[in-house]
């Protein structure tokens, strides 16, 4: 959400951020086979048409195609188990957030080869604390998973991953919105697989690896989901 953009270089407006190496089963999760019939639930997206079009369909700052919700109910509720099982959560929950605003949780997003690039960027810890991505497509290459990153300062030099208190998003930890090009790199890779969760804790820098495809079918899909927990 509220990804920085690039922008040239303003010596002295961009903070360093603490790190937090991403370590499996600590900050971050893969949870394969999670869905007990995927090829249902990839059948019913390819038969939608209400799909929302992003850039380059629409001027929108967001990439492809978007539908929601994604999961039915007892899809989501499966789901939602697990994640509490893996986190030791009692409970997680979806915010509703205040003012109307769009907020895409159990949302289908595709997007396809030269649709985006990557876009580190964190989750509003307001909103969410952890997040995942469903991934919906069989052969997508290794390339279209999940990244998490860091910063690139300046001289060479490697900051952090993490937005904490008092900030909320990137953009607050940061102090701008606009960044040179060459502020962060990646850390740790995820693979993609079909019908994969992978779960993270949703303050640390993150972001799609990659996107392929040129179809409805062969482009990446992925459901997205923001909780709060307990």
């Amino acid at each position: 959400m509220s990804p920085v953009q690039p922008n040239p270089p303003r010596p002295g407006t961009i903070r360093a951020l603490p790190y937090r190496k991403p370590t499996r089963g600590r900050d971050y999760w893969i949870l394969d086979d999670v869905l007990p019939d995927p090829d249902a639930v990839r059948a019913r997206m390819l038969e939608r048409d209400d799909w929302v079009e992003g850039y380059p369909h629409k001027r929108e700052p967001w990439p492809g195609l978007r539908t929601m919700p994604g999961l039915e109910p007892a899809e989501l509720a499966h789901v939602e188990r697990l994640v509490r099982k893996t986190t030791g959560a009692q409970k997680i929950w979806a915010v509703d957030p205040a003012g109307g605003g769009t907020f895409n949780h159990n949302c289908v997003q595709v997007v396809g080869k030269g649709e985006c690039e990557p876009r580190p960027h964190t989750d509003s810890r307001s909103l969410c604390r952890y997040a995942a991505v469903l991934y919906l497509s069989p052969h997508l290459p290794k390339d279209c998973g999940t990244s998490f990153y860091r910063q690139s300062l300046p001289g060479g030099a490697v900051g952090g991953n993490q937005v904490l208190a008092p900030h909320n998003n990137l953009v607050d930890a940061l102090g701008t919105r606009y960044v040179p090009e060459d502020s962060f790199t990646e850390d740790v890779r995820v693979p993609p697989r079909y019908n994969r969760l992978l779960l993270y804790s949703a303050n640390l820098i993150h972001t799609a690896t990659g996107y392929a495809g040129s179809t409805l079918e062969d482009k990446r899909m992925t459901a997205v989901f923001f909780w709060m927990a307990q």
